[in-house]
């Protein structure tokens, strides 16, 4: 699911990189129905340790953060390691013109895709989703890209990443914006009050003006959706992938360019290679652990304490992925993720069109599951629905690949 996704392909049949393949079939993993296999296993043994697995299978509310909230800010970290190769080598061969407007169409069929994802021209204009994860992914590719292709050397990706980082903290805390709480009771009495639920009536018979906040509906970001982002939004008057938010996500793509650029040191030796992402990962989440004390750790608006803790989390995971599947080349293991990695779109898009789910209690339905909830154990049948929704996913996937059918955007 990143821009340039192909590119693993070369680099997976020549021997290099097939860590970064099956990272993202790793990730996909946890999409496709793992979680509800976990979810599913916490039922049938109700224990603290299930409970807690469970717990970390379902997004933070607001504030904190679980390993449901890594899986997104994963994909567009490993599309930032990807950018480098893909985009690298499309400036070495083309100019960077030509790579600029190769990643741009690349990246437009990304967006387009995502507001097919959520449900494309079925309703009217006011229905359509304009930010969702597609969409963020393809607008964190063209960014990213964007300024890679412009500055191409390390310390200045760093710079660039740094600046948008300091700079979205600097709007959130400075910038004031109408005292008007955006949570679904205290936006319908502004709405009385107005007499009108047009935002900038509504906006307009605020109180006063407040700056800093990071509350769930009274910050600055939420402000921004209500005020000017059309279409449907997910929350009602604002987005989990906020307008402000792209700087917080371009910003991911840009750490994970800086963990593409480097892996293709050559001068760096393997051991070195997986000890740096390693570093640099536990120094990511101690930074964002620090900063989160007066910046929240809050994914719903990708703030810069979330995007640290986030991105070290997924450097760790590169390090611990590159060392096992590309310096010891222990790689048998994971093949099944190389499957799902290498087409990864596909198979996101397919569960939505599909409803593997659907499919799978079409399989393992019924009679079938009520009879393994009765005589087995109460919650099994739920386990064989999860299983057989991850083989039907893992089937597709190698399917595609033993037939070395690669989606290329």
């Amino acid at each position: 699911m990143t821009c340039g996704a192909a590119n693993e392909k070369a680099e997976s049949a020549g021997g290099r990189l097939m860590a970064l393949d099956a990272l993202r079939g790793f990730d996909m993993f946890w999409i496709v129905g793992a979680g509800a296999v976990v979810t599913a296993l916490g039922k049938l043994n109700d224990t603290a340790f299930t409970r807690f697995l469970s717990a970390q299978l379902t997004h933070v509310q607001w504030e904190g953060f679980h390993f449901e909230d890594l899986i997104f800010p994963l994909f567009v970290f490993i599309s930032g390691v990807s950018l480098v190769f893909s985009t690298g080598r499309s400036v070495e061969q083309l100019g960077r013109l030509k790579a600029a407007l190769r990643l741009g169409r690349r990246c437009v069929l990304l967006f387009l895709l995502g507001v097919f994802y959520y449900g494309g021209l079925s309703g009217s204009w006011s229905e359509i989703r304009l930010l969702g994860v597609l969409q963020y992914i393809g607008l964190a590719c063209f960014f990213g890209g964007a300024i890679f292709i412009a500055l191409r050397r390390a310390r200045a990706v760093a710079a660039a990443f740094a600046a948008l980082l300091l700079g979205y903290w600097a709007l959130m805390a400075w910038v004031p914006f109408p005292d008007v709480r955006l949570d679904k009771a205290s936006l319908a009495e502004a709405e009385a009050k107005a007499g009108s639920s047009v935002p900038e009536k509504v906006l307009g018979g605020a109180s006063g003006r407040v700056r800093g906040l990071y509350d769930e509906g009274h910050n600055l970001s939420n402000y921004v959706d209500y005020r000017f982002l059309p279409g449907r939004k997910i929350n009602g008057a604002y987005e989990s992938q906020p307008v402000l938010g792209i700087i917080g996500v371009v910003s991911a793509c840009l750490l994970g360019a800086l963990a593409g650029l480097w892996l293709r040191r050559p001068e760096v030796g393997d051991g070195r290679k997986v000890a740096g992402l390693a570093a640099a990962g536990a120094a990511g989440v101690a930074l964002g652990v620090l900063w989160s004390l007066s910046f929240p750790i809050v994914k719903k608006l990708w703030s810069p304490s979330f995007v640290l803790v986030a991105c070290g989390c997924s450097s760790l995971l590169l390090g611990a992925f590159y060392g096992v599947v590309d310096v010891w080349r222990k790689r048998r293991w994971c093949q099944p993720f190389v499957w799902v990695g290498m087409n990864s779109i596909v198979i996101y898009l397919a569960h939505n069109i599909v409803s593997f789910s659907k499919v799978a209690e079409r399989l393992a339905g019924g009679d079938l599951r009520r009879l393994l909830d009765a005589h087995v154990a109460a919650g099994a049948g739920g386990v064989l629905l999860g299983v057989v929704e991850l083989g039907l996913t893992f089937l597709l996937a190698r399917f595609l690949y033993v037939r070395k059918v690669f989606v290329r955007l």
